[in-house]
């Protein structure tokens, strides 16, 4: 198990080493979740409040957070075939390195590079006087959960890369997935308005748990059980999307 971390942990620091690389990408994927605060946000907080006097951009901030996460994490699957065409996966599949390894490894590292995006949304929350739980424990919480929607998203990412092989075809299905994810949770509009069959959608959606746990850690909303019971789920999809991503890494190169 110590060897199976250790191994996970070397491919990670790999991995982070390209955000020194490039560092303006940090910054570019933050424009995305800044323009729905600080435009639709403040457009839709004029509307009436959400259920116990909640304002709307207090309710969308969990949402956002967990959309920037996912839209990170949903085409990190893309340097899987890039690491192919340059020959780095052969590399990886010849060492001892455990396969499940390589692939938390990689999905670790994809959950640091979600960490700038939550800093900058907790400093525009803060501009917007948005009405967020801003205790030590809370904000740690958050980060454990961005990390852990990161593995999820980003492990998924890796086994559409490792089935459709092509960078053309990842980046249509991505770009496919990407919006009905989003738009099928609860992080912008709650579950209770949608029709029915959106709800059920919705309910087998790995993001509308995060968006629950987030919003449980950010807002308060919610009985600390609920909060256990959302990350629970979180943890079984990861690690289900972890050990399916270890088999098929391999076929990456077939």
């Amino acid at each position: 198990m110590i060897r199976f971390l250790k191994k996970t942990f070397v491919i990670t620091e790999l991995e982070v080493r390209k955000i020194f690389h490039d560092p303006t990408e940090i910054f570019t994927r933050a424009v995305q979740p800044a323009l729905w605060l600080l435009i639709f946000g403040q457009v839709f907080q004029r509307m009436h409040p959400m259920s116990g006097n909640m304002r709307y951009i207090d309710f969308m901030t969990p949402g956002i957070l967990a959309q920037s996460v996912l839209f990170i994490a949903i085409f990190y699957g893309i340097g899987i075939i890039w690491e192919r065409d340059l020959g780095l996966t052969h590399k990886f599949l010849v060492t001892p390195t455990p396969r499940a390894a390589l692939v938390l490894g990689k999905a670790l590292s994809a959950g640091l590079r979600s960490v700038p995006v939550m800093i900058i949304i907790y400093l525009l929350a803060f501009l917007l006087n948005v009405k967020l739980n801003w205790s030590p424990l809370s904000i740690f919480t958050v980060l454990l959960i961005v990390i852990l929607g990161s593995v999820l998203f980003s492990t998924f990412s890796l086994i559409i890369a490792c089935l459709v092989k092509t960078r053309e075809r990842f980046m249509g299905i991505g770009q496919l997935l990407t919006m009905p994810l989003f738009f099928a949770s609860n992080a912008i509009y709650p579950i209770d308005v949608m029709p029915h069959w959106l709800q059920v959608l919705s309910r087998l959606n790995p993001l509308t748990y995060m968006v629950n746990a987030l919003r449980i850690c950010m807002l308060n909303t919610e009985p600390p059980v609920n909060l256990v019971y959302n990350i629970g789920i979180l943890i079984v999809v990861s690690a289900v999307m972890i050990m399916i991503g270890g088999v098929l890494y391999k076929r990456v190169i077939v």
